[in-house]
């Protein structure tokens, strides 16, 4: 009796091993957490990426420190930009924009036009968080809804969860969970 119970516990571990093949975490986990309620900033640019009616519309989303206030900078796809000041909300709560200051949020344009991303903006080919000292790799987007890395020339696809649309074989964007509630609502990312 105890073979068999041993057998089937072999068969069992086996198939649970197995079972999922080779399948990668779709999401990101740490090192990001935003959450910007646009109903309070009224950013037109930030609105664009977070508006289902506009897909393929996507924004680079940083912040900067200057003359001692803390700004959300936006700029999309479009090359449209500007900046709010952190309301005293924003103040309060802790900010960490991925791997180095610096996210991509929009709605897909292809196959499933209410799919919301957010991808982290270093290039996840070619910056190293270990690396001393750490050198920052962003991405640059194209109008097409692209992102380019200027080292490695790789183009990813931001429509198509950020897969490798050109260049050498690798991994694809780095992807947080995120959500929006419209396009003056409230963005989460984590």
């Amino acid at each position: 009796m105890r073979n068999w119970l041993k057998a089937w516990l072999f068969v069992v571990v086996t198939l649970m091993v197995n079972a999922c093949g080779d399948t990668s975490n779709e999401y990101t986990i740490g090192n990001c957490y935003l959450v910007i309620d646009n109903s309070a900033h009224q950013d037109a640019t930030l609105a664009g990426c977070m508006n289902p009616n506009a897909p393929g519309m996507f924004c680079i989303i940083k912040t900067s420190f200057r003359a001692g206030v803390n700004y959300f900078e936006f700029t999309d796809n479009a090359g449209v930009s500007s900046s709010k000041k952190f309301n005293e909300i924003d103040s309060r709560r802790s900010q960490i924009l991925g791997y180095n200051n610096g996210l991509i949020v929009g709605f897909s344009a292809l196959n499933n036009p209410t799919s919301f991303y957010a991808f982290d903006l270093e290039c996840p080919n070619c910056y190293d968080p270990q690396a001393y000292p750490v050198r920052s790799k962003p991405l640059s987007l194209t109008s097409s809804g692209m992102a380019i890395c200027s080292v490695c020339h790789r183009q990813y696809n931001l429509n198509n969860d950020g897969f490798i649309a050109s260049g050498d074989q690798g991994k694809k964007l780095t992807r947080y969970q995120a959500s929006t509630t419209g396009p003056f609502g409230v963005l989460s990312v984590h």
